[in-house]
C-alpha cells in the first residue's frame, strides 16, 4: 500500500505540479486548498506525510495540525511550506509538529528527500 501525502496548498498550479511529481514516485496523493478543506480531508482518511502550506485563505496552516490533533488524526509527519525565511516562523511549526520547514520555492529533489526521509 503506498503511502498517503495529502498537499495542503492554495495555487493549483503548485498543487498540480506536486501531484505530477508524487504520483510518479509511487505515492498516494490527494490535495487541499483551505484549512477547512485540510481538515475534512485529513480526518477522512489516514494520511502518512502532510505537505502544510502556511498561507492559506481561510486562515494558517497550523490550525490545521491543532485540529486534526484534537480529533486524533495527525500524520505521521508533516513538512511545512513557507516563504518566511525567519526563525520564528520555523519555531512556530516546529511547536506546532512539524518535523521539518521546507522554504519556498521548494527544490524537487529536496522535497522528495524530506518525504522519503520521513516516511522511512
Amino acid at each position: 500500500m503506498p503511502a498517503r501525502i495529502l498537499i495542503v496548498e492554495d495555487s493549483p498550479f503548485v498543487t498540480d505540479a506536486f501531484r505530477v511529481l508524487l504520483t510518479a514516485a509511487g505515492y498516494e496523493v490527494d490535495a487541499a486548498a483551505t484549512v477547512a478543506e485540510a481538515i475534512e480531508r485529513g480526518t477522512s482518511a489516514p494520511v502518512d506525510l502532510m505537505l502544510l502550506d502556511l498561507t492559506l485563505p481561510d486562515g494558517s496552516g497550523l490550525e490545521i495540525l491543532d485540529a486534526l490533533r484534537k480529533r486524533g488524526s495527525l500524520p505521521r509527519a508533516t513538512l511545512a511550506m513557507t516563504g518566511h525565511n525567519d526563525s520564528a516562523s520555523r519555531r512556530s511549526c516546529l511547536e506546532a509538529g512539524c518535523v521539518d520547514v521546507l522554504l519556498k520555492p521548494v527544490p524537487i529533489g529536496e522535497l522528495l528527500r524530506q518525504i522519503e526521509r520521513h516516511l522511512a
